[in-house]
């Protein structure tokens, strides 16, 4: 081979390697800028939870909650559980909803017979909580006025049957329709007895409002991760993906026996 063939190969050689290595650079520029974007990703991800999470529960502060005023019958810790049920009943059910909640609706209408049927037969007691999360994640006043609402439903001795009228009758969770008072005294009219002058003037001056937010901030306060939570000897029975409402049924009836 002559000297002059043998330069040739060796300069494409070199030629060669300086293109290898450009690549290997180029790559390396290309794993990090990925890697970096992924990190932004994650992190702007992070940054938005966090939003959600530091918002969650606020109201829009539009209005002052006022004093607290607890509802008529009202029972445990700063008296913000609603009874359902007689006080009797050896087990009880502590439940956190939000009116404006999708799974909450879901709940009641998996588990509110059940609940119901346990109730009326004297063996449990449930002790409802509202909040008002929602309001804090989609903005509004809806779980808040439906709240008070329902308190003033208690005052007037009508709150479970009340309760279960907002649920059947909730909007889509991006609607604040229960934001409306005119709302809900009309559906106030679905339960017997219950649209009176004392009734919507407690709707309408949100008399309760300021223990809807005591309400809430125990809430957050039992650092709950979202509603409805459902509370049954201590543990979370909602999170129980094998829970069933027979399997509740026979819960409370063996804890009974005990």
């Amino acid at each position: 081979m002559s000297e002059k063939n043998r330069e040739g190969k060796r300069t494409a050689r070199e030629k060669l390697a300086v293109e290898r290595e450009k690549q290997k650079s180029a790559d390396k520029r290309r794993r990090a800028l990925i890697v970096g974007g992924a990190v932004v990703a994650v992190l702007g991800l992070a940054a938005v939870i966090g939003v959600v999470a530091a918002n969650a529960g606020k109201d829009d502060g539009s209005e002052a909650s006022g004093p607290v005023v607890a509802p008529s019958g009202a029972q445990g810790k700063d008296s913000l559980a609603i009874p359902v049920g007689r006080d009797s009943a050896k087990s009880t059910l502590t439940v956190w909803e939000d009116f404006r909640c999708p799974a909450c609706k879901s709940f009641e209408t998996v588990y509110g017979p059940a609940i119901q049927e346990l109730t009326n037969a004297g063996e449990l007691k449930v002790e409802y909580h509202l909040v008002t999360l929602i309001d804090g994640n989609m903005r509004g006043t809806g779980s808040r006025n439906a709240a008070n609402a329902a308190a003033c439903a208690q005052d007037a001795g009508k709150f479970r049957a009340y309760h279960d009228v907002l649920f059947d009758n909730q909007p889509p969770e991006v609607d604040d329709a229960f934001a409306d008072n005119a709302k809900l005294i009309q559906l106030a009219g679905k339960v017997d007895g219950l649209d009176t002058p004392a009734f919507r003037t407690c709707v309408e001056k949100g008399t309760h409002n300021g223990w809807v937010a005591k309400s809430h901030q125990a809430f957050n306060k039992g650092g709950f991760s979202g509603t409805p939570t459902v509370l049954f000897d201590g543990k979370n029975i909602y999170q129980d993906q094998t829970m069933t409402p027979a399997k509740l049924k026979q819960m409370v009836q063996e804890a009974n026996k005990g």
